[in-house]
């Protein structure tokens, strides 16, 4: 387990970057950290490590479905990690417009605000 957990960390930090694994590390607590480690281990240790996908389609998979279940945190914090992952602005842009059409069009509008606004932060 402990294994899983520290592969899980380090495929964590390489996609969502130091900051915002730091961040999330700082915050954690007695009430929140079983759970921390759960993501780590299941999410990052278990699901992105596996060879059957590159992490540029597990990133675009993880945007549509944060479109489809109107997750806008979550959504934010994967566009930063979709282009860590090697997805272009571009590629985002059309994971956006496939989901329109599966997931509805105002799940897609809402997702190209939320891009704008992580672009604008990040200035891309």
């Amino acid at each position: 387990m402990k294994d899983t957990f520290e592969a899980g960390m380090k495929v964590r930090r390489e996609v969502l970057g130091n900051k915002h694994v730091d961040s999330a590390e700082g915050k954690k607590d007695s009430f929140t950290e079983e759970f921390q480690e759960m993501i780590t281990r299941y999410a990052w240790g278990e699901i992105w490590t596996r060879p059957g996908l590159e992490r540029k389609t597990r990133s675009c998979i993880t945007l549509a479905m944060m479109i489809a279940l109107n997750r806008e945190d979550e959504f934010k914090l994967h566009i930063k990690a979709g282009l860590n992952n090697g997805l272009s602005k571009d590629e985002i842009k059309e994971v956006i417009l496939q989901t329109a059409i599966y997931a509805g069009v105002p799940a897609a509008n809402s997702a190209y605000h939320w891009a704008q606004e992580v672009f604008a932060n990040e200035h891309l």
